[in-house]
């Protein structure tokens, strides 16, 4: 998702089209995403059509048409975004709730994606014996998918039955390291474009010594989800194991909501969305902070924006969503987001930044 996220972010076009969903797991709920995706897909039609000449817009329908076509609803997870435009036509599954809508821009919305990466707990879980491991990735208390390659890993090379090896405690623990060490590897083969934290699902002892030969012991948890729970369903597994990341989960929230309140106190806190703005052309800005589901269409005037009402939203010259923007340009600076519960920056209209100075 992250490399996703840098391309897209970058991609500028006239007609950018993100078209987002919520969808479903399972049966019969998820029968149902195909004409939620159907009704969407017209919409945009309707907005291309009537903005754009009639060969170029109906090069764009069929694009999208073409993506939908390839898209199993089988698979669904919370939610589907689809992002289409004369040279990219791609879909991403988030294991988020979203707000259905089309948004035809400049540039492709990506907030829901930065929303699925910084809100939502992703991580994975390494269910760890002498004899096997397996790998499963998981978002909040939901299993995203368990790894099928190269997990899960046997231990097939780093036991012995030799009468002497086994009387030998040094020798076995160096066997055993070695089978952690080729583990250890793997893992971090398969996150090397997403680092997600790791936590290891394991008996006390055996997370101890895994945590002698990992090399990135700073991305596993300080915390092991102990027992042994190498035959047990992936979904139980990450049940228990979100109980144990939930707690780091909040913590980390909660330095969050205490830098936000630190920043009001001390001046480094802006409400004003064209401040925000210029702030962010200064890189001044360093964190954006947004209540869930906040929206709001605006013009540039005079390189001012201006808000207008959510019925204007389709109008050709408007931005469907200035946060959106204001994010994905804060982002390009180096900023980052922090997307907060409804009703927490209410005394701001649900969006205001933290400066750097």
């Amino acid at each position: 998702m992250n490399m996703m996220l840098r391309r897209l972010k970058n991609i500028i076009s006239e007609n950018a089209i993100t078209i987002i969903l919520n969808t479903h797991r399972t049966l019969p709920e998820n029968q149902k995403d195909p004409l939620l995706l159907k009704n969407l897909i017209k919409e945009a039609e309707t907005r291309l059509l009537a903005d754009m000449d009639k060969r170029e817009a109906e090069s764009l329908i069929q694009r999208l048409r073409d993506l939908e076509e390839t898209i199993d609803h089988r698979q669904n997870l919370e939610s589907l975004i689809l992002f289409v435009n004369e040279n990219t036509a791609e879909y991403v599954r988030l294991p988020i709730a979203v707000e259905d809508r089309v948004i035809i821009d400049k540039t492709f919305a990506t907030r829901d994606l930065i929303r699925a990466m910084h809100m939502e707990a992703s991580y994975l879980v390494l269910v760890l014996s002498q004899q096997k491991a397996r790998l499963i990735k998981a978002s909040n208390d939901k299993v995203i998918q368990e790894f099928q390659d190269p997990f899960p890993i046997e231990n097939t090379s780093f036991l012995t039955n030799n009468r002497a090896e086994l009387s030998n405690a040094s020798r076995q623990r160096n066997l055993i390291s070695e089978f952690y060490n080729q583990i250890d590897k793997e893992v971090n083969h398969l996150r090397k474009e997403n680092k997600l934290p790791v936590l290891i699902s394991s008996e006390t002892s055996q997370y101890h010594e895994y945590l002698k030969v990992a090399d990135e012991k700073h991305s596993i948890y300080d915390q092991c989800l102990s027992g042994n729970h190498e035959n047990a369903k992936a979904h139980h597994i990450v049940t228990e194991a979100w109980e144990i990341v939930k707690k780091y989960v909040i913590e980390k929230n909660n330095a969050r909501k205490a830098e936000l309140q630190k920043a009001i106190s001390s001046g480094k806190f802006l409400s004003d969305t064209n401040e925000i703005w210029l702030g962010i052309q200064q890189g001044s800005v360093q964190t954006i902070f947004i209540e869930e589901g906040n929206f709001q269409p605006a013009k540039w005037i005079d390189g001012h924006i201006t808000y207008v009402s959510p019925e204007m939203r389709n109008g050709k010259s408007v931005v469907d969503d200035i946060y959106d923007e204001l994010i994905e340009a804060n982002l390009r600076q180096g900023g980052d987001t922090v997307f907060l519960p409804k009703g927490e920056l209410t005394d701001f209209n649900g969006f205001g930044a933290v400066t750097r100075y």
